[in-house]
C-alpha cells in the first residue's frame, strides 16, 4: 500500500480580461474586439491562452509536481474562453473541466472554476448575487459569487469563489460594496453549517481588499476562517502592484477544521503568492511587477496584472 502523503494545490488567479474576439451584443465587450482601440486580434487571444496555460500548469512549483487540482478564476467572459483555455497547448494534457455561470456584471466578466475531474468530484454548483444600489437607487450589477461542492480525496469540501467590486471610484467610497460581498459569503457559510456537520470550507477570490481591510476581517471573524495571506503579504510581496505598492487582493481562506490532523483526510500545509520570475517584468521601472497583457490601451503581451495565489493541502 502506498502511504506517501498526497499534496493538492488549490489556486486562484485573476487572468485579466479573458475575452474572446467576437462581439456579444448583451455584454460590454467592445474594447476587446479586433476593431477596437486595443486591437484584440485572434493572434493576441491565442497568445494569451498559451501564456495563461503555462502559468496555471506550473502553480505550486517547485513543490507541486502536477497542475493544481482546483483553480478559481476571475475576469472570464464566457464558456467559450474557458473551453479554449482548458484545451490550449499548455493545459490540454492536464484534463481540466470547468464550471461557469453568466452573471449580470456590467463588464461581462465572471468568476469560474477549473478542476481535475479525476481528483475533485463535483456534486453541486450554484451562484449567489450581491445586490448593490447606485446613489440614484438603481441596481448596480456586479459579479455573482460561485459555490462549488464536491469531494477531494474522499473529503467533502465547499469552495466559494469571489470577485468583489473594484476600488475604481475610491477605496472608501466603494467599501460598502465589498462589505456587501462579505455579508453574502457569511450568509452562504451560515447555511452550509446548518446543512452539514462541520463542513470544510474554502473561500477564494480577488476581493479588491487587502487582508487587513474591514470586509476581509468581517468574513474571517464572523465565519471563523483562517487567512494565511495575512502573513504572506508584506512590503515586498503581494499579488498586484499599484503605484509601486504591493497589494494582496487575491487570497484563499479556509475553515479551521483543515488543521484537525486526527479527523481529516485533508490538512492545511502552506499558502503563497505564485510569483515566479517568468511572470514578472524583467526590466525597467516596473521590474518585478506582474507582466500584464495591457497597460491601459497599450498591448504588452504578458500574462495578467495579477499573480496567482495558492494553498496546499496534504492528505
Amino acid at each position: 500500500m502506498n502511504n506517501t502523503p498526497k499534496e493538492y494545490t488549490i489556486a486562484f488567479y485573476n487572468i485579466e480580461n479573458l475575452f474572446d474576439i467576437k462581439n456579444d451584443p448583451s455584454r460590454n465587450d467592445d474594447s476587446f474586439l479586433p476593431t477596437s482601440e486595443k486591437r484584440w486580434t485572434p493572434k493576441r487571444y491565442q497568445k494569451k491562452l498559451i501564456k495563461l496555460g503555462s502559468v496555471i500548469s506550473k502553480i505550486g512549483e517547485p513543490d507541486a509536481t502536477t497542475g493544481p487540482a482546483i483553480v478559481g478564476l476571475a475576469e472570464v467572459e464566457n464558456k467559450n474562453v474557458l473551453s479554449d483555455l482548458v484545451n490550449s497547448k499548455n493545459l490540454s494534457e492536464e484534463n481540466y473541466s470547468f464550471i461557469h455561470y453568466d452573471s449580470p456584471d456590467e463588464r461581462g466578466i465572471d468568476v469560474a472554476l477549473i478542476y481535475k475531474p479525476d481528483v475533485f468530484k463535483v456534486e453541486n454548483s450554484e451562484t449567489f448575487s450581491v445586490y448593490l444600489k447606485t446613489e440614484s437607487g438603481a441596481q448596480d450589477y456586479t459579479r455573482d459569487i460561485l459555490l462549488v461542492q464536491g469531494k477531494l480525496n474522499d473529503e467533502s469540501i465547499h469552495i466559494i469563489v469571489n470577485h468583489w467590486s473594484s476600488r475604481r471610484e475610491g477605496t472608501k467610497e466603494t467599501e460598502f460594496k465589498r462589505i456587501a460581498g462579505a455579508n453574502v459569503v457569511n450568509k452562504i457559510i451560515r447555511s452550509l453549517r446548518n446543512e452539514h456537520m462541520d463542513p470544510k470550507i474554502i473561500v477564494m477570490g480577488d476581493f479588491n481588499d487587502n487582508p487587513n481591510n474591514k470586509s476581509i476581517l468581517l468574513m474571517e471573524q464572523e465565519s471563523q476562517l483562517y487567512n494565511p495571506f495575512k502573513t504572506v503579504w508584506s512590503r515586498d510581496n503581494g499579488s498586484l502592484n499599484h503605484r509601486f505598492q504591493w497589494h494582496l487582493f487575491d487570497q484563499i481562506m479556509c475553515s479551521t477544521n483543515f488543521f484537525d490532523v486526527n479527523n481529516s483526510n485533508l490538512v492545511y500545509s502552506d499558502a503563497q503568492v505564485f510569483n515566479s520570475k517568468f511572470l514578472t517584468q524583467y526590466e525597467g521601472k516596473y521590474k518585478g511587477q506582474p507582466f500584464r497583457t495591457y497597460a491601459g490601451k497599450k498591448y504588452k503581451g504578458g500574462y495578467s496584472d495579477h499573480f496567482p495565489v495558492y494553498m496546499q493541502l496534504k492528505s
